[in-house]
């Protein structure tokens, strides 16, 4: 069957479609899981859209849910690797995605530790770019909620040569990511994904195109690792270790975060003498100060 035809048989996930597919196979979605299946097919049009995608590319997918996503982006795509924890919509995401051979399943978590990728998810995605011949990688997803953060947060400190990121997450997560300094959703994350990324809002979503409905908003985030950034960074690993340990105390000034940290206590006067060198006001918060500034830090307190 050619990609064309696929396409145009490819099952259109409605809220009617669904009802009727997890009845046919006795299933339930599973809130622990934080499964919210996306209904509105303009939303995934708009996410393979943003991705522009290509036969070079070699998609990440985590979260196959029951494949509707997945088939839409097999077609254009030269390889699409997509990973579920629940072992029970295995039969339902092959239905829905048919007989493609670009599509690699793997079923499990997406992360072996809160830290660490599964590597036999890395290893599988490594594998299917080489046997397309594709040149890039994208991540491209409606995400779980439960897992967003520590999975964006480890790809992008891997470092594993991702072109872009496009993902739907939770409206407070893509508030986090883009935030300025100074603002009440500027914090680790914030800092760690501008440090090394480029980051942009495509769409915010409501809770209605999801079956179930979740409490809160989402978002299509779109995120462009930038080499240029990174290079300035050095350590990643490093950094984002400085910054949670910086940020344990969001309410204690610069200087009493710097005295009580976590890792070890430091002098007051060794302290102040290194901020004055940096030329960084210690009864700030850490919140107050910007990128570079943070960047600074690290290098003198890392």
């Amino acid at each position: 069957m050619s990609d064309t035809s696929q396409q145009d048989t490819a099952p259109r996930q409605t809220l009617s479609y669904l009802h009727r597919l997890f009845e046919s196979y006795g299933l339930e979605p599973k809130s622990k899981l934080g499964q919210n299946f996306l209904i509105d097919l303009n939303l995934l049009d708009l996410i393979v859209r943003a991705a522009e995608l290509d036969k070079t590319d070699a998609v990440l997918e985590v979260g196959t849910g029951t494949g509707s996503l997945t088939a839409k982006l097999a077609d254009p795509a030269g390889a699409v690797v997509t990973v579920e924890i629940d072992r029970s919509l295995q039969p339902v995401a092959k239905e829905v995605v048919g007989e493609r051979p670009n599509v690699t399943f793997v079923f499990g978590d997406c992360l072996a530790k809160k830290n660490t990728l599964n590597p036999d998810m890395l290893t599988a995605w490594d594998a299917a770019k080489t046997q397309a011949g594709c040149t890039r990688k994208k991540l491209v997803a409606n995400l779980p909620y439960v897992i967003a953060t520590p999975l964006i947060s480890n790809l992008l400190i891997a470092g594993t040569d991702i072109e872009r990121m496009v993902v739907m997450v939770q409206w407070e997560i893509a508030e986090r990511m883009r935030a300025l300094p100074s603002t009440k959703d500027y914090n680790a994350l914030s800092i760690l994904v501008q440090s090394v990324a480029d980051v942009e809002v495509v769409r915010k979503v409501g809770p209605k195109n999801f079956h179930p409905q979740p409490k809160v908003d989402s978002a299509i985030v779109m995120i462009r690792p930038n080499a240029e950034k990174r290079a300035k960074v050095g350590d990643v690993a490093k950094f984002r270790v400085f910054l949670r340990d910086l940020y344990v105390h969001r309410r204690k000034n610069l200087r009493q975060a710097l005295v009580g940290w976590p890792s070890g206590h430091r002098e007051k006067k060794y302290v102040d003498a290194k901020l004055a060198e940096l030329g960084i006001d210690g009864t700030v918060r850490s919140e107050a100060l910007d990128l570079e500034q943070h960047l600074r830090l690290a290098a003198a307190f890392g």
